[in-house]
């Protein structure tokens, strides 16, 4: 049972890397993929505070931002920790939805962000513009069912990012936030249960891969 129950753990990062879009799954692909983001965060920023804070602390985190610099890295946003995602207009008549992104990437004392914010809210977290994607319910959905993916958690992200460096802002009730900035390459949201995609967004929306022309009625003309 032991044996059954560590082999579906070890198929889990192969079901959530299905091919959905080639666009992305080439993307992707050309990236690593990140075990866990607060050990990134850390490691990255290496702020070695406190008193017994190893001595190649700071040069450590040196060589760890020298190393990913203009690397792409992949990372899965499970469906309960995607508090980033909210829902945008809905339009009944046609199903077409937008779904907001904060591009904000909590991982421990730390954040992943789009780029470097430069002002908080009231709260002290960080002001970043929206990214929104868009997408057509099923046919039969209602307003309802579009906000109940929200209130559930049935969303999934996946997203393609490249470390730029590190950003810190005070905050206006003490203290700071400190955070990665990184360019946001690609986000998938797909529908936790299943896998079926809900949305789709690029930096820079790469090209269509080419149509091989067919001949009149669809098919090929074979040599002769």
């Amino acid at each position: 049972m032991r044996r059954l129950f560590l082999t579906a753990l070890l198929l889990l990062p192969t079901l959530a890397l299905a091919d959905v879009d080639a666009r992305f799954a080439q993307l992707r692909d050309q990236a690593e993929a990140l075990g866990s983001l607060s050990s990134f965060l850390d490691k990255y920023i290496g702020e070695c505070a406190g008193l017994f804070v190893n001595p190649s602390c700071k040069s450590n985190a040196e060589a760890f931002r020298a190393k990913y610099g203009g690397r792409k890295l992949y990372m899965i946003v499970g469906e309960d920790a995607a508090t980033m995602l909210t829902p945008g207009p809905y339009q009944p008549g046609s199903g077409n939805y937008t779904i907001q992104v904060i591009p904000y990437f909590p991982g421990g004392a730390y954040a992943l962000t789009q780029g470097t914010p430069t002002q908080t809210d009231s709260a002290g977290n960080p002001l970043l513009p929206l990214i929104r994607i868009t997408g057509t319910t099923p046919e039969g959905w209602a307003a309802t069912d579009f906000l109940r993916l929200f209130s559930s958690k049935k969303i999934r992200a996946q997203i393609v990012f490249t470390p730029q460096g590190v950003w810190t802002i005070p905050r206006k009730q003490g203290g700071k936030a400190q955070g990665v900035a990184a360019r946001i390459e690609a986000i998938l949201l797909t529908f936790a249960p299943t896998g079926d995609p809900l949305g789709l967004w690029f930096a820079e929306q790469p090209p269509a891969a080419p149509k091989e022309p067919a001949s009149k009625g669809g098919k090929k003309g074979k040599k002769k």
